[in-house]
């Protein structure tokens, strides 16, 4: 009881430290301002959305970026401000639930790997190397193109690219956490297998799968965005932004501006979820952290 109030009495200064060094870094606030700005666009698209993203028009095709039309609008005369602020709800959407559930289901395999080690560890760690042995990209292609066009289709499959990298880091974190004396000692005490995972080596490996899954926010929304362009993933008139980037592909001379702003809508969403990981690195990890007074790294 004494370890525990001791555990406790730092875990709080712990974490105000860790709040205060996410929130005095000023790229890290930006990456923050962004992703609330697309959180705002997924939640609100139906309030804030000038037009009606599917209503077509044409009277108004190809018209350029103005005051009616901010970002112009495509060759069925579609407001591409209305379908952007809309096409943040289907990438935020699939980039969430897929990491997610990669985050989950590989975190599940990667504690029962690490803690019980063993035939475990070998059958789970070799059946994640075949998944490493290919590209992320051409692994989520290949899924899409079996399993089908659709957003449903195109989370799982980001999940199932992105599963292995979170068992990797959960297993290895586990390893080393296993060996700890305040394992040994619930062990000792007649704990439960399951109570010593999840109650006692799970919060003390979470923190680079935080960070890991910020970054890989980032290349799920690439590879969405890769899939919709490709027509495996969203299918029109649904907005996405890799399908607005792929509607605009033949215009790009005589109507840019239909793939430059999805494609800065990209750009941003991945910037945000980049700063953010940095932010969550040097927040969750002390190491990363410089003491006060210490000389900065030239």
């Amino acid at each position: 009881m004494a370890i525990q109030g001791k555990q406790g009495s730092r875990d709080i200064p712990g974490r105000r430290t860790a709040a205060r060094v996410f929130l005095r870094n000023k790229l890290i606030l930006s990456g923050l301002i962004i992703f609330l700005i697309m959180i705002v666009q997924a939640l609100g698209a139906n309030w804030i959305s000038p037009y009606d993203p599917f209503k077509q028009n044409y009277r108004e095709t190809l018209q350029g970026p103005g005051w009616k039309h901010p970002f112009g609008t495509d060759r069925f005369g579609r407001d591409i401000l209305s379908r952007e602020i809309y096409g943040a709800r289907i990438s935020l959407r699939v980039a969430v639930i897929s990491i997610f559930a990669a985050m989950v289901v590989g975190g599940m395999f990667g504690l029962a790997a690490g803690y019980f080690g063993g035939w475990i560890d070998l059958l789970i760690s070799r059946s994640m190397d075949v998944f490493f042995s290919f590209p992320a990209m051409f692994l989520a292609i290949a899924l899409a193109a079996m399993m089908g066009n659709g957003e449903g289709n195109a989370t799982l499959a980001i999940a199932i690219v992105y599963m292995p990298l979170f068992a990797r880091i959960i297993r290895g974190s586990v390893l080393a956490e296993r060996e700890q004396e305040y394992v040994t000692a619930s062990v000792a005490l007649g704990a439960s297998t399951v109570k010593i995972i999840f109650s006692d080596i799970l919060p003390n490996v979470i923190s680079p799968t935080v960070v890991q899954a910020a970054i890989c926010m980032s290349y799920a929304i690439l590879i969405e965005a890769a899939l919709s362009y490709l027509g495996l993933g969203i299918q029109p008139p649904t907005p996405s932004w890799g399908t607005m980037l792929n509607e605009g592909r033949t215009y790009l001379e005589i109507a840019p501006w239909i793939s430059i702003f999805p494609g800065l809508a990209i750009m941003l969403a991945v910037l945000a979820f980049n700063l953010m990981s940095d932010g969550f690195r040097d927040a969750l990890d002390p190491r990363s952290r410089r003491r006060p007074g210490a000389p900065s790294k030239a």
